[in-house]
């Protein structure tokens, strides 16, 4: 348990960057502190590690107070990760990520060969282990971080804005890696995040910031959504915080439509009319493309059709939430998202207005 009983941290010019913070995270609790630039949540999170040492009020670990705690041995306790992963360029990746175990006196043998463990365990080829950190790409070596902060096995993670630098499809991966992790370890985890987006779909509870390093709101996501505690929150959130709560809708008994679909073979034979689209599908049932009457013919180089990939109609697992649900249908080129089973197979297809319908059945 991390527990803040009303910390503040205040600098010698008088600037107050955290005012009074008061909340708890529980143990196995994945806790996100979002808020725009220079609310306070990354002073927040460095005060756990003594990083940054507070002015007043008791933050306590498990219930001793980090100020009394050597703060040596409190660090090596707790694993850390930072934006463009922090690592040690003149070491290879195995060295990276025995750091902290070595220093807790294992021996680097030992070390070692526990991290190419650790470093399957956050999705990365123990291929890579005697890289050095330039040969990586940038969401290899975020994994590495990540890799290094579990090494010794920690109850606590801090993780400072780890995905900002990278691009937007490594920064997916990295979630739903931290998410399956999570599901696995069930550590004790704060998060920091300037992105409201990734503050929902990763956090159990969410802080949200405010200016003057006050909190606003802390909360769990889906009420986060629902109830705003002020015009801040509501404001930072966005307009659009109906659509993201669909994601803690369940999209069970969506009913799945027919879709007109050809194979890649059938494809030069088709006679389409005007306005009208078309799945095309691999001979393994999966989906490539979509396909109008001004497509038949064209772009048979191997490359998309339309969408090679169908990322612009975001394919629907029937398990998935309604938010995924809604996004397939308005995505897609026909106004129909495309419903695939596990094995990425075409199993049917589902429309805007069924999500609405099923909202409307799940809030009554």
């Amino acid at each position: 348990m991390i527990t803040f009983d009303q910390v503040t941290k205040k600098y010698p010019d008088g600037t107050v960057a955290v005012d009074s913070l008061t909340l708890d995270v529980p143990d196995g609790t994945l806790a996100v502190f979002v808020g725009p630039s220079g609310c306070g949540k990354t002073t927040s999170m460095r005060m756990i590690n003594r990083m940054i040492e507070p002015t007043a009020g008791t933050l306590s670990v498990d219930g001793n107070d980090v100020t009394k705690v050597d703060a040596v041995k409190l660090r090596l306790g707790i694993g850390y990760v930072i934006q463009s992963a922090g690592l040690m360029p003149h070491q290879r990746v195995i060295d990276n990520v025995a750091t902290v175990p070595v220093l807790r006196g294992e021996s680097r043998r030992s070390a070692r060969k526990a991290a190419l463990g650790v470093l399957e365990r956050v999705g990365l080829d123990p291929k890579l282990a005697n890289r050095y950190p330039a040969q990586l790409s940038g969401g290899q070596q975020q994994r590495v971080g990540v890799a290094r902060a579990l090494a010794a096995d920690p109850p606590i993670l801090l993780m400072d804005e780890p995905f900002s630098a990278v691009d937007p499809v490594v920064r997916e991966e990295l979630q739903a890696e931290i998410l399956r992790l999570q599901s696995e370890l069930q550590k004790t985890i704060v998060f920091v995040t300037h992105d409201i987006d990734e503050a929902i779909k990763l956090g159990d509870k969410v802080a949200v910031f405010g200016p003057g390093g006050t909190l606003q709101q802390y909360d769990e996501p889906s009420r986060l959504l629902t109830n705003p505690a002020n015009d801040f929150v509501s404001g930072f959130i966005g307009a659009d915080r109906g659509y993201r709560g669909l994601q803690f809708r369940h999209a069970t008994g969506l009913p799945l439509h027919d879709i007109a679909s050809v194979t890649e073979a059938q494809i030069d034979a088709l006679n389409l009319g005007a306005g009208e689209w078309m799945l095309v599908t691999r001979d393994d049932g999966k989906p490539y493309a979509w396909i109008n009457a001004d497509g038949v013919g064209l772009h048979r180089d191997g490359k998309a059709l339309y969408d090679s990939t169908i990322a612009g109609g975001s394919l629907f697992h029937p398990d998935d939430s309604l938010r995924q649900a809604l996004d397939a249908a308005l995505s897609s080129h026909a106004g129909i998202g495309v419903a695939v089973d596990g094995n990425g197979k075409v199993i049917g297809g589902v429309l805007a207005s069924d999500v609405i319908v099923a909202l409307e059945n799940q809030r009554g």
